[in-house]
């Protein structure tokens, strides 16, 4: 090629010689080639570039470049090479052009332009060298636009790897939250299944009991509030469990928590949790009778001994639904029914200061009073009877007969403990009978029926009573045959009523 350069640079004159030798030269190149002179006219073209761009000679050769097969070639990159930059470079190469010909379609060229001087130096013509690269770069346009789409996929892909991930660990974290529940939930219905209830039903046929019965079927299928009141063993427990029985909600556990029964620096959390760390000895996280209540009925028994500083904490969990665990930060929200009862006279312990008038028209939403076993006299043959049963069933023995004179002997008792005191007392008579025929272990006195005077306190009223069953026990505050026993308490819920009652041995 640098050859047939050389010899054209020779001389105008012998251009056509120059051609005709060299032209089987030019022929074997594949690359197409075309030769304009100063004016841009096709003075010759080899075999390649008729073959590439289906044209003839005699359609080429004198015609100007841009008019070429019907001005197809009036491409404006191609104009402004030839005549704005090749007129300031002698040389300029790979100048890519893309164009759509009518006759053979699409293609995307690079150009090579040379500037060819005779000796004097002046112009004689241009060579116009065209690389064909419309495979090629077709294939690596495919190929980023592949890479492109992948890249999209991947980044898409890892978006919703993380979605995932997130989702998962989201799961998970629920998971872990509904297995510590389930787990205290575990642990709590264990602690319920080691204790005794007597909740098979309520029993009696007094018109007391069958009013209660009357409002545990009228509140059940709410979410509202409930306040039961009653005296120390009137069965305060067992109203509570039936509201729940009846209501939505049976499907899980009835929660309870014995206000009493717990000290006050422990009593927050195991109401509300606490945090690993928030004090001393709380090596992990606990939650608290509201979390397992979730979903559920919480009973809050003895309600009125909940310490005065944490009555405003309960305060905003019966109004809003929200805590936090001791130690936290995090707000909890439950959807929890509450069902408090206590033995105390709330009202008089508002007006005294030591309890909350705000708690207290919360709770007071919806009370119910358990009468008095003394209230209800009538009932005592159908409890007599449904106790000695299951107590005589417990101990493998068989009793059939109750004579009149023991029924007339717990009828004309006061019960001051009422049914738990009543049990009591049957348990000790089941223990001692040893044939088929009932017979009482215990010299019940008379007439003390527990008649209040009208003008005592209730919270002096159980002061009383306590005072009179440790006189009667001689001061036995825990053990068999002992006050806490005939009473129906824990030995640690005795002790804090003692101490909170001014109740000491002389």
């Amino acid at each position: 090629m640098d050859n047939v350069i050389r010899k054209i640079e020779g001389g105008s004159a012998r251009l056509q010689t120059v051609f005709k030798v060299f032209g089987n030269i030019l022929d074997s190149i594949r690359e197409p080639l075309v030769f304009l002179d100063p004016y841009l006219h096709v003075v010759k073209a080899n075999r390649s570039f008729y073959q590439t761009f289906d044209v003839k000679p005699e359609e080429t050769e004198g015609v100007l470049i841009f008019d070429l097969g019907n001005r197809q070639w009036n491409i404006p990159k191609l104009r402004e090479l030839l005549e704005e930059i090749l007129p300031q470079n002698s040389v300029f190469d790979d100048l890519e052009v893309e164009h759509t010909f009518e006759t053979i379609g699409r293609k995307i060229m690079h150009l090579n332009a040379r500037r060819i001087y005779q000796k004097s130096g002046r112009p004689e013509l241009i060579l116009l060298a065209i690389e064909d690269v419309t495979e090629r770069e077709d294939q690596k346009r495919d190929l980023e636009e592949l890479v492109a789409r992948r890249t999209t996929e991947l980044i898409v892909a890892k978006e919703e790897a993380e979605k995932r991930k997130d989702a998962a660990e989201k799961a998970l974290d629920e998971i872990k939250t509904l297995k510590a529940l389930l787990e205290a939930e575990t642990a709590y219905l264990r602690d319920e299944i080691k204790l005794e209830h007597n909740h098979e039903k309520i029993i009696g046929q007094s018109d007391g009991v069958k009013y209660v019965l009357y409002k545990i079927e009228q509140i059940a299928s709410s979410d509202t509030t409930v306040l039961v009141l009653g005296e120390t063993g009137t069965g305060k427990e067992l109203v509570a469990r039936a509201i729940h029985n009846l209501s939505l909600r049976k499907g899980r556990p009835l929660v309870k928590v014995n206000c009493a029964a717990l000290p006050a620096n422990l009593i927050e959390s195991e109401l509300f949790g606490h945090e690993k760390g928030a004090f001393t000895g709380a090596q992990s996280r606990h939650l608290g009778r509201f979390e397992i209540a979730d979903g559920a009925t919480l009973f809050l028994d003895e309600i009125g001994e909940l310490p005065f500083d944490l009555q405003a904490k309960l305060l905003r969990v019966v109004q809003d639904g929200e805590f936090e665990r001791l130690g936290g930060s995090h707000t909890i929200k439950v959807d929890v029914r509450i069902i408090a009862a206590t033995n105390r006279n709330l009202e008089e312990e508002v007006r005294k200061g030591g309890f909350r008038e705000d708690l207290w028209y919360r709770l007071n939403v919806f009370p119910i009073t358990m009468p008095p076993l003394r209230d209800r006299l009538d009932d005592i043959p159908l409890l007599v009877e449904f106790y000695v049963g299951k107590i005589a069933k417990r101990m493998g023995k068989t009793i059939t007969h109750i004579s009149t004179s023991v029924m007339k002997e717990l009828q004309g008792y006061g019960w001051p403990g009422n049914i738990r005191e009543l049990e009591n007392v049957l348990e000790r008579a089941v223990i001692n009978t040893s044939g088929p025929k009932l017979h009482l272990a215990d010299q019940l006195k008379k007439p003390p029926r527990y008649l209040s005077t009208g003008t005592d306190t209730l919270e002096a009223v159980e002061r009383n009573h306590i005072l009179r069953v440790l006189e009667q026990t001689n001061w036995k505050v825990s053990g068999q045959n002992s006050a806490a026993e005939i009473l129906g308490l824990d030995r640690s819920t005795l002790r804090a009523r003692m101490i909170k009652l001014d109740i000491h041995k002389s």
